[in-house]
């Protein structure tokens, strides 16, 4: 607990100044982050980021991460857009599937495709989101935090019955209760000093939403770890594990917060 505490602060300590200064600082930060999260992926499937397939799907992941601006200068420049590009990744990585005679698969090329769409399109969005606004940012991390940090707290005293054993067996209906609790009740609190929905009806469907989805984004993560028999993604933040394992909730709330058209 201690290291998971201290790992916290420091890595608070410097994405929350990034966040807050926003533009080509944040962008950079969010493309390596993206760029780690998507080795921690590629890993467990033992595909190399530095390969052939591993490139080409760290190029996908890079047209997808750009914001919408530099998409549409893109665009103006090449005449592609960003979907049209990441589609020309794909078929290489297909191509590349019969010149090494499927040493690498089509469900590697599969695999790598999906991980690029993933971690790109949600770190895509964490981008989008801060450039419509810190408040959102902020909103989005205060639901996911106070999900996890209730969801922890109240399964420890009161959860008694299993959420998913199969994925995550240490998670309880009541702490996923608890947690949608603890959401809702820091949004209205951060909504009183900074409004972010129009009214406070909206805000808690759309927090209880978001505080589901994040959880279910949670046991993604879990899931895909069971499958590929790892216990984390990574090992870069002692004590909480990789990249994927600290933004696999916020990696489906940020996208779903724009779906629902909550940020314009």
């Amino acid at each position: 607990m201690k290291q998971r505490i201290i790992t916290a602060i420091v890595a608070m300590a410097v994405f929350i100044p990034l966040v807050v200064i926003g533009n080509w600082p944040f962008t950079i930060a969010i493309y390596i982050m993206a760029t780690i999260g998507l080795f921690e992926l590629l890993r467990m499937n033992e595909i190399k980021l530095i390969s052939v397939p591993g490139i080409l799907t760290w190029l996908a992941l890079a047209v997808l991460l750009m914001p919408s601006n530099i998409g549409e200068q893109l665009y103006e420049w090449s005449g592609y857009t960003k979907i049209e590009l990441t589609f020309m990744a794909v078929l290489l990585l297909l191509i590349y599937t019969v010149l090494v005679k499927n040493r690498y698969t089509f469900d590697h090329a599969a695999f790598a495709v999906l991980s690029a769409l993933y971690v790109g399109i949600g770190f895509y969005y964490l981008i989008e989101t801060r450039h419509v606004g810190l408040e959102f940012v902020i909103y989005a991390l205060i639901v996911i935090w106070t999900t996890d940090s209730g969801a922890y707290f109240v399964g420890r005293k009161f959860g008694h019955r299993k959420l998913w054993p199969d994925i995550s067996p240490n998670k309880t209906i009541e702490g996923s209760i608890g947690g949608i609790v603890s959401a809702i009740v820091f949004a209205c609190l951060f909504q009183y000093f900074v409004p972010v929905a129009s009214s406070y009806v909206i805000l808690i469907g759309v927090t209880i939403i978001a505080s589901i989805v994040g959880q279910l984004g949670d046991l993604v993560e879990s899931a895909l770890k069971r499958h590929y028999d790892v216990k984390d993604a990574g090992k870069l933040l002692p004590g909480h594990g990789g990249i994927l394992d600290r933004f696999d909730s916020l990696l489906f709330v940020l996208p779903l917060l724009h779906f629902l058209h909550f940020i314009v």
